[in-house]
């Protein structure tokens, strides 16, 4: 009986991590295999990232090594198969998944404890190698691998993947993995395959090529109940399009709904949702939120600049029919959020601005979330023909990962990302991001957004003028915001000189934080000092604009602002009285009158703890948008009018 080990390291978050769904994959199928069965003994996956000494001492008898390769796991997996390799010298290393590069001049050379290299989707080509491995182990004769003596033809696309089984419905995934205590494990789940949008910032479209594959509603219905009869909180759904097959995927949300309904799992189910989102994904979302398993929809914009669409070849929706589709979404009670990518090849600082000033005048998509341009492995944008030509340069940084503990991660590893363009330096992409995180911190989760809409209506000051200001007012003052610029000012020059992005803050809990969260949560802790620092930078906003505006609606306007922000609290109610109809004339486009009246609603977030608040409210909270209440879901009561 032969011996295989196989690893797909991953990070926890929080008391979570992932599964080894692809090696759980490519075990199952191998084991429909009677040969293959009877002769090779699979040992439970390494995912643990603290434990690599432990592994390699656990592998110095193994004949095979099956490494599932990400970006978030190059390094650590190239540590374990090199020490391997050096204790082991007969095992059969192989390397396989979404790191693996198509190019491979020089990889050999370069890592010489790699046997073998498999390309594109792994489960028959496995099942091959091991069927070869008990004869003449000439593995030149199977469709899809690479050594450094050859490189075979690529293995043809499984067209019928029900025959391809569950590692979930066989309980092959348990066997995978080594159970820990206070850990809970996170399901990744395909039901379908392929890409048909060739998007060059991506590689989902050149690894599984264009065509879309699917699994049987049966076999998809019987996993979802396996999750829930595991008490499965969490599924990853992999589709690269999640509602794009309209029909099929509502019944999948059906299933869902009606099991979670029943069972109180799974709590959660996280897709990348359709590119070309439309009113007809609506009834998917709400048949999920009506299972109580769904946040939010994601609404992937990536820029709104037609330049740097059209240079990463990215198909998008005008934004007057986007901002009808979020208001459409919003009517119907189902939060989105919307993502944006800075660093695209075609962008520059005007154009960003530009977009930002669209994007926060028109706030119906909910949550914000924008991030680097990483360049993959595989992607077209990582092609010699494509970088030279848009003269894209990128840096080696430490990988981001929003939330992942800062405890039992391992080896370092690292991912790509651009720093500068034919459209853009690295001092221009200095300031998107400052203009990113302050449109996040301040607008999107609701610091002044409502002060923004009111300077705009009564004295036509852009928001991205309103903004401009403020910057130069947290260089110069010694505020709340003073402090937030001064953290952020350096965390953006270490970033893009290769020194990462992870932030820590201890007193914000055992995680890296996205920098705009962290800022967010730093500001809304101290609401006394919010608001007397907010009412120092208006007025040096109107000092600044030579405006006149009376003491105490601007006091009111302050007041009513913070009102709408999550704050900590153990009221169930919150209950405020203002002096002038602050609802009517934001919601309802009306006119500001002197009416004092009395707002209110239930507190979102109750929780004693202030790590824990702070994960329910920015963390958990940031996709439904639990940070932050819209005015008009506020109770109202006239209390009266000033004549």
């Amino acid at each position: 009986m032969f011996s295989i080990i196989s690893s797909q390291f991953n990070y926890l978050y929080g008391d979570q991590i992932h599964f080894p769904y692809s090696i759980g994959r490519l075990v199952t199928y191998a084991k429909t295999n009677e040969e293959v069965s009877s002769n090779f003994n699979f040992k439970p996956t390494y995912i643990f990232r603290d434990k690599l000494e432990e592994c390699i001492e656990k592998s110095s008898d193994a004949d095979i090594l099956l490494c599932s390769c990400y970006v978030w796991n190059w390094e650590i997996t190239k540590e374990l198969a090199k020490k391997i390799k050096t204790v082991n010298p007969n095992c059969l290393i192989i390397f396989g998944g979404p790191q693996v590069p198509d190019k491979t001049k020089d990889f050999f050379d370069n890592h010489p404890y790699v046997d073998l290299l498999v390309h594109g989707e792994g489960e028959i080509i496995l099942e091959k190698v091991l069927i070869e491995y008990l004869g003449n182990k000439d593995f030149s004769k199977i469709d899809g691998v690479e050594s450094k003596d050859f490189k075979t033809k690529p293995q043809t696309r499984t067209k019928d993947l029900n025959k391809l089984p569950s590692p979930y419905l066989t309980n092959v995934i348990w066997d995978l993995v080594e159970k820990r205590e206070n850990v809970t494990f996170t399901a990744s789940w395909e039901t379908n395959r392929g890409c048909p949008y060739p998007c060059t910032f991506c590689d989902w479209g050149s690894l599984t090529n264009t065509s879309l594959t699917s699994w049987s509603d049966d076999q998809l219905f019987k996993e979802i109940e396996w999750f829930s009869k595991n008490k499965i909180g969490y599924i990853d759904c992999c589709d690269a399009n999640f509602g794009i097959l309209q029909e099929r995927d509502l019944r999948i949300a059906e299933k869902l709904k009606d099991v979670a309904l029943e069972n109180g799992y799974p709590e959660r189910f996280r897709a990348a949702w359709a590119k070309l989102s439309s009113e007809k994904i609506i009834p998917i979302a709400k048949k999920l939120q009506e299972g109580n398993v769904l946040k939010a929809v994601s609404l992937a914009l990536q820029s709104l600049d037609e330049t740097a669409l059209e240079t990463v070849k990215r198909a998008n929706i005008k934004f007057s029919q986007f901002s009808q589709l979020t208001e459409t979404f919003r009517k119907n009670g189902i939060p989105t959020y919307t993502e944006l990518i800075m660093g695209l090849p075609g962008e520059t600082v005007e154009s960003w601005k530009k977009g930002l000033e669209i994007l926060a005048s028109d706030m119906k998509g909910g949550s914000l979330y924008i991030y680097n341009c990483g360049v993959f492995e595989n992607a077209p944008m990582n092609t010699p023909a494509y970088l030279d030509f848009n003269k894209i340069k990128s840096i080696r940084s430490p990988i981001y990962l929003s939330h992942s503990s800062i405890n039992e991660r391992g080896i370092p590893e690292y991912e790509n990302i651009i720093v500068s363009s034919s459209s853009f330096t690295t001092d221009d992409l200095k300031k998107i991001y400052l203009y990113s995180w302050v449109i996040q911190v301040y607008h999107n989760f609701g610091i002044f957004e409502f002060l923004t809409k009111f300077y705009k209506k009564e004295n036509e000051i852009s928001i991205m003028q309103f903004y401009d200001t403020f910057l130069e007012f947290c260089k110069t003052s010694d505020t709340i915001f003073s402090d937030e610029y001064n953290i952020v000012i350096p965390y953006i020059e270490d970033g893009y000189a290769g020194k990462g992005w992870n932030h820590h803050d201890p007193a914000l809990g055992d995680i890296y934080w996205a920098i705009e969260e962290a800022s967010w949560l730093r500001l809304v802790l101290n609401k006394s000092r919010l608001i007397d620092d907010t009412r120092k930078f208006l007025n040096f906003l109107n000092e600044k604009n030579n405006l006149s505006i009376n003491e105490g609606l601007q006091d009111d306007l302050i007041n009513f602002q913070i009102f709408l922000l999550t704050t900590r609290t153990d009221s169930q109610t919150r209950s405020e009285n203002f002096k002038n109809n602050w609802k009517n004339y934001f919601v309802n486009e009306g006119k500001l009158e002197n009416k004092e009246t009395n707002y209110s609603y239930d507190n979102k977030i109750i929780e004693k703890d202030p790590i824990l608040w702070g994960f329910k409210t920015i963390w958990y909270g940031r996709q439904p948008g639990e940070y932050k209440l819209h005015p008009d879901n506020l109770e109202e009561k006239i209390i009266y009018q000033v004549s």
